[in-house]
C-alpha cells in the first residue's frame, strides 16, 4: 500500500495528523517503544513500532480509547525546521528516527531514495507533548479529527524500509473520515467487499481455483465456472456475427521477430515471458533454431493473417475477433485473483478500415461495448481517452498520425455524448485508446472494455489494400476488447453480482430437489426436458433432507429450485422456489419452462 501524495488534499492532512496522535497513544501506552514511520495511505493510514510485545485487539481498543483522549485536549499543531544536530538530540533514544536523519543529512528522502532538495529539508510537527520528525502537511489542530471518525484496523508485520534483512517492525492500519457516517460507510463497504470477494466466491461457487503445481497466476476454471465462460463467450460472439466480424484463432506462442517488428517486444519486454528456443538442428544458417515467445498480445498475429492474401478496397472493413489466450508475466506481488493474471484470454478484434470507414466503425465498436455493459448490468462508468505524453520515446509514430487518431476518439466520444476525461499517458505505444472505467457497488474502479486506434502497425508491417484508384494504400486498425479479459470481466461480475448472476448467466439455473429417493427418476425426467429446452439443470438426488438441500442450493446461489414430491409427480408439476426466498407453488412443467425462457430471453 503505496503512500499517496498529499497535494493539499484535506484527507491527506486529516490521515496524516491521526498517524501522529497514533504514535502519540502508542508510546504512552508503551514508554519504551520505539517509531518508526507513518504516512497516509489510501483510505486510511498506518504507523510502524519496534514494541515489547505483540499486540493484540485489545491493545488496539485500548490504542483507541487513548487516541480519542489525546484528541479532546485540541492541540494545536506547530512546525519547526531543525539542523541535523538538533534532530539527533531531540530522537537521541529512536533509532530508526536517527536513521532517517542521517538519510536527510545525505540528501536521501524517508524512503532512502535520493530526493530533490526540498524533501531533505529536516522539520518537525509537534503537538501536546510529542514531536515527531515530519514534512507535513497536518490540519491546523487536533479539534479537526472528529473523535468518533476514526478506527484501528489491523496490525501486521513489516520489515523497516521494506528489508527482510532489517527487523520486523508492527505496522498499526487505520482509517479516518470526515465523519462518523462516513466512517460507518467506509467499513459497511469493506464488510461488503469480503462477502463479495470473487476469489472467496469463485471458492465457494466451484467456479475456479489455482494451484502451486500449475503456478501463481494461472486460473483452472472448474465446470460451473467453464460454463460461465462460455455463456460469455456465446453472447459476445453472436454479437460479434451480427455485426458482421469473422472468427479467427491464432496459436499461443510466435518467432521473437514478429513481436520485434510490432514492437512490442521492446516496449513490454519486463511483462513477456522468457524466449524459448527451438531445438538446434543440422541448417547451417540456423544452428540453435529459431527464437519462440509465448504470445503477449493477439494484434500481430491478426495482422499476418490480414497479410495472408491480397486485399481491395472492397474488402474493406475487415474485422477479425478471436477469444485470444496471451501471457504476460506479471510480478507475483502484483496477482490479484482474476483481476490480474499471467494467462488470460482476451475478446480481441482487429478491424482494418479505410480512412473514410474511420469513424463510423469506431462509434459502431463504442455501440458494441454499450451494448454489453447495458446487458450485464454495468450501468456506472466512464470513458477514459488515454493519449501518449509528448516527448516520451516509447509513443512510435509521427505527430501526424497520433494527431488524427486522437481527434478520432475524441471526435467520437463526443459523438456518443459520452462522460469522458482526457488523460496522458495512457495511451497503448502504437496509438491512443478510449477505455471505460466501470465503478462497482462498493465505488471501486475497473478498466474492462477497450478501443484503440492505429495509424502504426499497419506502417510497421508494410499491410495494404488496393483502393478505387488501383493505388497502393494503408488501412488503419481499430483494436477493440468489449470485455477487456475474460477473466479480469468475470471476476468484476462475481464481486457486482455477489455470485448471484441473473438467470440468463447463471452456470446452473434450475437444481431439482426430490422430496425423498423415490421421487429421483421424476426430478431426472423433468431435468432431461429442461436440459431440451436449453436450460442449465441439476438434480440433488444426495440423502440430504429437503430443506437441507433447498439451503445447499441456495448457497450455491442457483435462481431456481424445484422440489418434486407425490403430488407434483402426480400432476406433471414442480414447486417452484427462488433463490432470494420467494415460494411461487406449483406450476406445470410447462409453464414453469415458459416462464424461466421468457425472462433469459427478455434479460438479453
Amino acid at each position: 500500500m503505496a503512500p499517496v501524495n498529499p497535494d493539499n488534499d484535506p484527507l491527506y492532512r486529516l490521515r496524516h495528523s491521526t498517524a501522529h496522535v497514533l504514535a502519540q497513544a502508542v508510546l504512552e501506552i508503551f514508554p519504551e517503544g520505539k517509531i518508526a514511520i507513518g504516512p497516509p495511505v489510501e483510505n486510511g493510514f498506518y504507523y510502524d513500532f519496534d514494541l515489547p510485545r505483540p499486540l493484540t485487539p485489545d491493545d488496539l481498543k485500548d490504542i483507541e480509547a487513548k487516541m480519542r483522549k489525546i484528541i479532546k485536549a485540541k492541540h494545536r499543531f506547530a512546525y519547526r525546521e531543525v539542523s541535523a544536530d538538533e534532530a539527533r538530540e531531540l530522537f537521541k533514544d529512536q533509532p530508526y528516527k536517527l536513521e532517517l536523519i542521517a538519510g536527510l543529512a545525505k540528501g536521501e528522502d524517508e524512503y532512502g531514495e535520493k530526493a530533490a532538495a526540498a524533501d531533505t529539508i529536516i522539520s518537525t510537527y509537534k503537538h501536546d507533548s510529542f514531536e515527531d520528525l515530519c514534512k507535513g502537511p497536518h490540519v491546523e489542530s487536533l479539534s479537526e479529527i472528529p473523535a468518533n471518525g476514526f478506527k484501528l484496523l489491523r496490525v501486521s508485520g513489516a520489515y523497516w524500509r521494506g528489508d527482510e534483512k532489517r527487523p520486523m517492525l508492527q505496522r498499526i492500519y487505520g482509517t479516518v473520515w470526515p465523519s462518523k457516517e462516513e466512517l460507518d460507510h467506509y467499513l459497511w463497504q469493506q464488510e461488503e467487499a469480503k462477502k463479495r470477494d470473487h476469489r472467496k466466491l469463485g471458492r465457494e461457487l466451484g467456479l475456479f481455483t489455482f494451484s502451486q503445481k500449475v503456478g501463481a497466476g494461472l486460473p483452472l476454471w472448474l465446470p460451473k465456472g467453464a460454463i460461465l465462460r462460455d455463456v460469455l463467450e456465446r453472447f459476445l460472439r453472436q454479437a460479434q456475427i451480427d455485426r458482421g466480424y469473422l472468427p479467427v484463432v491464432t496459436p499461443h506462442m510466435g518467432k521473437i521477430d514478429l513481436y520485434k517488428t510490432s514492437g512490442h517486444w521492446y516496449t513490454y519486454r519486463d511483462g513477456i515471458f522468457p524466449p524459448m528456443s527451438e531445438i538446434a538442428n543440422d541448417d547451417p544458417e540456423n544452428p540453435e533454431g529459431e527464437i519462440y515467445l509465448l504470445k503477449p498480445m493477439n494484434c500481430p498475429h491478426h495482422i499476418e493473417i490480414y497479410a495472408s492474401e491480397p486485399r481491395s478496397y472492397r474488402d474493406l472493413p475487415l474485422r477479425l475477433a478471436e477469444f485470444g489466450t496471451v501471457y504476460r508475466y506479471e510480478h507475483s506481488g502484483e496477482l490479484t485473483g482474476l483481476l490480474r493474471v499471467r494467462s488470460f484470454t482476451v475478446d480481441d478484434s482487429h478491424l482494418f478500415v479505410t480512412p473514410d470507414q474511420l469513424e463510423a466503425e469506431f462509434l459502431k465498436v463504442v455501440d458494441l461495448i454499450l451494448f454489453v455493459f447495458g446487458t450485464m448490468g454495468l450501468k456506472d462508468f466512464q470513458a477514459r481517452v488515454g493519449l501518449r505524453e509528448v516527448g516520451n520515446p516509447k509513443y512510435i509514430g509521427s505527430d501526424e498520425v497520433w494527431e488524427k487518431a486522437q481527434n478520432a476518439i475524441i471526435n467520437a466520444a463526443e459523438k456518443k455524448g459520452l462522460n469522458y476525461v482526457v488523460v496522458e499517458g495512457e495511451a497503448a505505444f502504437y496509438g491512443p485508446k478510449l477505455d471505460f472505467i466501470f465503478r462497482d457497488v462498493l465505488g471501486r474502479q475497473w478498466q474492462l472494455g477497450t478501443v484503440q486506434v492505429d495509424y502504426n502497425l499497419p506502417e510497421r508491417f508494410e499491410i495494404e489494400y488496393t483502393g478505387e484508384d488501383g493505388q497502393k494504400h494503408r488501412p488503419i486498425m481499430i483494436h477493440r476488447a468489449p470485455f477487456g479479459s475474460i477473466e479480469r470481466f468475470v471476476g468484476t461480475l462475481i464481486e457486482q453480482y455477489a455470485g448471484a448472476f441473473p438467470v440468463w448467466l447463471a452456470p446452473v439455473q434450475v437444481t431439482l430437489v426430490p422430496i425423498t429417493d423415490r421421487h429421483v427418476a421424476y426430478a431426472e425426467s423433468v431435468a432431461a426436458k429442461l436440459n431440451a429446452q436449453g436450460l442449465r439443470v441439476e438434480v440433488d438426488a444426495s440423502n440430504n433432507r429437503m430443506n437441507a438441500k433447498i439451503r445447499d442450493a441456495q448457497k450455491l446461489k442457483i435462481p431456481y429450485m424445484l422440489v418434486v414430491g407425490d403430488k407434483e409427480e402426480e400432476n406433471g408439476a414442480v414447486a417452484v422456489r427462488q433463490r432470494a426466498g420467494g415460494d411461487l407453488g406449483s406450476i406445470s412443467v410447462d409453464e414453469f419452462i415458459a416462464r424461466i425462457k421468457d425472462e433469459v430471453a427478455n434479460y438479453q
